[in-house]
């Protein structure tokens, strides 16, 4: 089906389109298969390096459940005080008093700009010299607040750009009918807003669940990632560690966006059912216009 953007291959481009993906096709088996030749010619293929994730429930219990559930807890903990804090800081960028837009906006470009990884070693050099968090608790503890600081900054722009992202007629229309601002981007704006964010707030949600691995690679935080090194030093298979690890992360956030998938649909089939504009309408929507706003009478 053509459109503005896109024009139906014809016979020609199909076929050209088919032998580009055969040779892709083949090109991946090929690394594949080379990756594979090369694990079994340093035994990295041997049953025994496998076999102890089937057989010896131990590994699973001692490891890889208590670093999940280390990892889980750090990455909840981040998320649920990132998110109102990225959107308070998103929010008050978007102020109309430059008191409040200027320091916010200052001090969000100041902790994005920084890796994540510095801030957990700064928050950790921070608790030690500070004497008030326990030495046990101090990686998770370094772990989250990193998180914290990086992720709720990225978070603040995902929401002033979801927000910017909506059509100037719902912000008048609002105003038409005599609401205050605060009303108009608490009823009006954001949960529209919510709709067109909801994509890069979930790969920020798993960025945070996949940078705590940070912690357990430099500050000692017992995660799911840092049980490679004991796994490995008890059982001498890192390949297969990390592969068992890996497909963990996949699937933990595999779980994550899929969810998320299916809120995002729900949303927009509600958004759609209310007359709300939503990211794919705004084309839709003239410029004095204003769905699901102005259409009370």
């Amino acid at each position: 089906m053509s459109s503005v953007l896109y024009d139906t291959p014809g016979p020609k481009a199909k076929a050209r389109n088919w032998i580009y993906t055969g040779v892709f096709l083949a090109l991946v088996a090929l690394v594949l298969w080379w990756a594979l030749s090369l694990m079994a010619e340093k035994n990295q293929l041997d049953a025994d390096k496998w076999s102890p994730f089937l057989t010896d429930s131990q590994i699973w219990t001692t490891f890889l459940l208590p670093g999940l559930g280390e990892t889980l807890k750090a990455g909840l903990i981040a998320m649920v005080i990132a998110l109102p804090l990225g959107a308070l800081l998103g929010i008050a960028r978007l102020s109309d008093h430059a008191w409040v837009r200027v320091p916010v906006g200052t001090v969000v470009e100041f902790f994005r700009a920084i890796p994540v990884l510095m801030l957990m070693v700064f928050s950790s050099a921070l608790y030690v010299m500070l004497g008030t968090v326990s030495s046990d608790l101090r990686p998770l503890y370094a772990v989250v607040t990193g998180l914290v600081l990086y992720n709720a900054s990225v978070i603040a722009e995902i929401v002033r750009a979801g927000i910017h992202s909506l059509p100037r007629g719902q912000t008048d229309a609002a105003k038409a009918i005599g609401m205050r601002k605060g009303q108009t981007m608490t009823h009006v704006l954001l949960p529209q807003a919510v709709t067109a964010m909801l994509p890069a707030l979930v790969s920020q949600l798993v960025v945070i669940l996949k940078d705590t691995a940070l912690g357990g690679a430099i500050l000692g935080f017992a995660d799911l990632m840092s049980m490679n090194r004991q796994i490995s030093a008890n059982y001498s298979n890192t390949i297969a560690t990390m592969v068992v690890i890996a497909l963990i992360y996949i699937a933990v956030n595999f779980a994550l966006t899929t969810f998320a998938s299916r809120l995002e649909r729900r949303l927009r089939k509600s958004d759609k059912g209310s007359g709300a504009v939503v990211a794919g309408d705004v084309a839709e929507v003239d410029a004095g216009g204003a769905a699901g706003v102005g259409q009370a009478p």
